[in-house]
């Protein structure tokens, strides 16, 4: 995976050049301070003052002493001696109250490449709904997602040379209650030609999506040759559509090709190969309760849930399912010696 595949997969990149068929997005160049404080983790966990007294989990973030368990322990400061101000960054919470406003009241953040999916259990709600500045800055403070996009982002890479980007963007996507899990796929585009389909939901069957197989092919694969086709800048990479209930086809991401990106119903070795044999897009679903892959978490909205591309969690379940496969290999190859020949 090259430097340049990961750079255009930032949403600030591709988004506005595909806007009119995605989810609307407001997006904030952010300030290094605020990076900064997203990337100290000197002191106690404080979240910004907020200028429109709207703060996520009052009287507990923002107050560390008042919590029963705290203690301050020996050798600190003195309890008269001022302790630092909390940080504030009144600028960027109008911004970005206006935007929420905008977006309905309800928005879902993400940075440069990922959300803090993994940090979803510390929200009110359990989920990545925010509604204002607080709940996005608790949501960023407390994820190792972010942490990677700010820290991490071009480790993978053969030919990196730096180990983040110049500016770091939020984006706060317009936040949908009733989305159904099963209407959500990836999309692998090798050199350019779409090869595989999969759909994103793998940890359950739904016999509504296997009826209408055909149709989503057909409404997916048209809408790479009408939208994406030629316009995306890398030769190899991965998008993930959803399709609503009247048959339209909403863009929610673009990832890399191979690295962290999860396969999910193809292998990468299957994906490379459809990449040279000029054929009918592979379409894969879950067909039955037989083929459900328990554990595998990936419902949609993504975004929303508390498992990252790229996390710790992602890696294991990648390494987990080639150790799989190894394995299956291996024992069809014990199986096969020694059947009886002729």
């Amino acid at each position: 995976m090259k430097q340049e595949e990961v750079t255009c997969c930032q949403i600030q990149e591709w988004y506005p050049k595909f806007k009119p068929v995605s989810i609307k997005t407001f997006i904030h160049e952010l300030p290094e301070s605020f990076i900064q404080y997203l990337v100290g983790d000197s002191g106690p966990f404080l979240l910004p003052t907020s200028v429109s007294n709207e703060d996520a989990l009052p009287n507990r973030i923002h107050k560390p002493e008042d919590e029963e368990d705290y203690q301050l322990s020996e050798g600190s400061e003195d309890e008269s001696e001022p302790s630092s101000p909390p940080p504030s960054f009144p600028e960027l919470e109008l911004k970005i109250k206006d935007s929420i406003e905008s977006l309905g009241g309800a928005v879902f953040p993400k940075l440069n490449w990922s959300s803090p999916k993994d940090a979803a259990w510390i929200s009110t709600t359990g989920t990545l709904k925010c509604t204002s500045f607080s709940d996005i800055a608790l949501l960023l403070k407390a994820s190792d997602s972010v942490v990677h996009d700010l820290c991490h982002p071009y480790d993978s890479c053969s030919d990196k040379t730096m180990s983040r980007p110049s500016q770091f963007y939020l984006a706060l996507r317009k936040w949908y209650p009733f989305l159904r899990p099963e209407m959500e796929f990836r999309c692998f585009v090798c050199s350019q030609q779409l090869v595989g389909i999969s759909q994103r939901e793998v940890t359950a069957y739904y016999p509504a999506v296997l009826e209408k197989k055909d149709e989503l092919r057909d409404l997916i694969h048209d809408f790479f040759l009408d939208n994406v086709e030629g316009k995306f800048k890398s030769e190899n990479y991965t998008f993930d559509v959803y399709v609503t209930k009247d048959r339209r086809v909403k863009l929610i991401d673009f990832n890399p090709w191979g690295a962290f990106t999860l396969p999910l119903l193809f292998t990468w070795e299957e994906l490379e190969q459809g990449g040279r044999v000029e054929e009918e897009v592979d379409f894969r679903i879950v067909e039955s309760q037989h083929t459900v892959r328990p554990g595998l978490k990936t419902a949609v909205p993504y975004d929303y849930i508390d498992m990252s591309a790229g996390s710790g969690w992602d890696q294991f379940l990648r390494n987990a399912d080639e150790e799989l496969q190894q394995q299956m290999r291996g024992l069809q190859k014990q199986v096969h010696k020694h059947l009886p020949s002729g």
